[in-house]
C-alpha cells in the first residue's frame, strides 16, 4: 500500500507543467551562484586594514587598503584590523630614587603598523595592545622614574614626559606598534612623603618669617640710631648758631609762636592768652638780658 503511495505521488510530479523540474533546476543553480558571489567578496572599511587567511598556505603577506576585495569562498577568509589611534590609560606605582613610592598614570594612543600587520597577527593577534602595552609601560615607566628624585618629577615633568616617550615609543616597535602620543595625566606620591613636603614647606615659611622680623628690628635699630644721631647733631648745629647770632632765639620764639597760634584759631573755643603765653613778646628786657648772658657764657667759653 506505501508502494502504491509513493508511486501516484511520483506520478502527479511526472505529469505537472512541463518545464516546471528545469525552471527549479535553473533557480537552485541561480542561488547557489548569488551565495558563491556575495561570498567571494568582501568590504574594508575606512581607517580599516586586511590581511587574508588561506587554508592552504596560511597568513599572506599582502595587506588589502579600504574599498571592495575578491577572495576564494571556503580557501580564505579576510581578517580585519583596525589601524586608527585607540587610547589606552595605564596606571604603575613606581619607586623614584629616593625610595619613595610614586603613582602615574600614562595616557597612551596605539596603533599597529599597517604595512608590518601580517606579522602582528601572526605573534600577537588582534588583541595586540591587551598583550603587549601593560608590560612595556610598566617596564619603561619603573626605569625612567629611577632616575629622578620625587621632587625632580613634580619640578622637571616635561623633560620626564619626554624621556618616557621616545623609550616606550622605541620599546613598542620591537612589536610593530606605533605610539602616535604619550602623556603623563596624573603623578601622585605617598600620603607620608605628602605630609612630610607640607611639613617642610611650613618650616620654611616659619623660618623666613622669623627671618624678616630679625630684619625688621635691625632696620628699627637702625632708624632710631640715625634718629638719634640727627637730634644730636641738630643739637649741636642750634648750639653753634645761638653762639654766633643770639638773634636765633627770637627766631625760634616767634615760630613757636606762630604753631600756637594756628592751633588756637583753628579750635571752635574761644581762648585769650596774653604775650607770655603765646611767648611772641622778644621785646621783653628781661628776654634780651638772658640771650645776652647767653651770647657772654659762649664767649667766656
Amino acid at each position: 500500500m506505501a508502494q502504491s503511495k509513493l508511486n501516484d505521488l511520483a506520478g502527479r510530479f511526472s505529469n505537472g507543467p512541463k518545464g516546471l523540474g528545469t525552471g527549479l533546476k535553473l533557480l537552485a543553480l541561480a542561488g547557489a551562484a548569488a551565495y558563491g558571489v556575495s561570498q567571494s567578496m568582501y568590504t574594508v572599511e575606512g581607517g580599516h586594514r586586511a590581511i587574508i587567511f588561506s587554508r592552504i598556505g596560511g597568513v599572506k603577506n599582502d595587506t588589502y587598503p579600504e574599498g571592495l576585495h575578491l577572495r576564494l569562498p571556503w580557501f580564505q577568509y579576510p581578517i580585519i584590523y583596525d589601524i586608527r589611534s585607540r587610547p589606552r590609560k595605564i596606571s604603575s606605582p613606581t619607586g623614584s630614587k629616593d625610595l619613595q613610592m610614586v603613582n602615574i598614570t600614562l595616557r597612551v594612543l596605539s596603533r599597529p603598523d599597517a604595512a608590518l600587520l601580517p606579522d602582528v597577527y601572526r605573534n600577537l593577534g588582534l588583541d595586540y595592545d591587551e598583550k603587549v602595552l601593560p608590560s612595556i609601560c610598566n617596564e619603561v615607566l619603573k626605569s625612567v622614574v629611577a632616575k629622578f628624585n620625587a621632587s625632580q618629577l613634580i619640578t622637571q615633568r616635561q623633560q620626564v614626559s619626554l624621556l618616557v616617550r621616545r623609550e616606550l615609543t622605541e620599546r613598542a616597535r620591537d612589536f610593530n606598534i606605533i605610539l602616535d602620543d604619550v602623556s603623563i595625566t596624573e603623578l601622585s606620591f605617598s600620603k607620608e612623603y605628602a605630609a612630610a613636603v607640607e611639613s617642610k614647606q611650613i618650616a620654611q615659611q616659619d623660618a623666613q618669617r622669623a627671618a624678616f622680623f630679625v630684619e625688621k628690628a635691625y632696620q628699627e635699630r637702625q632708624q632710631k640710631i640715625v634718629q638719634a644721631e640727627g637730634e644730636a647733631e641738630a643739637g649741636k648745629m642750634m648750639g653753634v648758631a645761638i653762639g654766633i647770632n643770639p638773634g636765633y632765639l627770637k627766631l625760634r620764639k616767634i615760630r613757636a609762636a606762630q604753631n600756637i597760634a594756628r592751633t588756637i584759631a583753628a579750635s571752635q573755643n574761644r581762648v585769650y592768652l596774653n604775650a607770655d603765653s603765646l611767648m611772641i613778646n622778644v621785646s621783653d628786657v628781661s628776654f634780651d638780658e638772658r640771650i645776652a648772658t647767653v651770647g657772654l657764657k659762649k664767649d667766656k667759653k
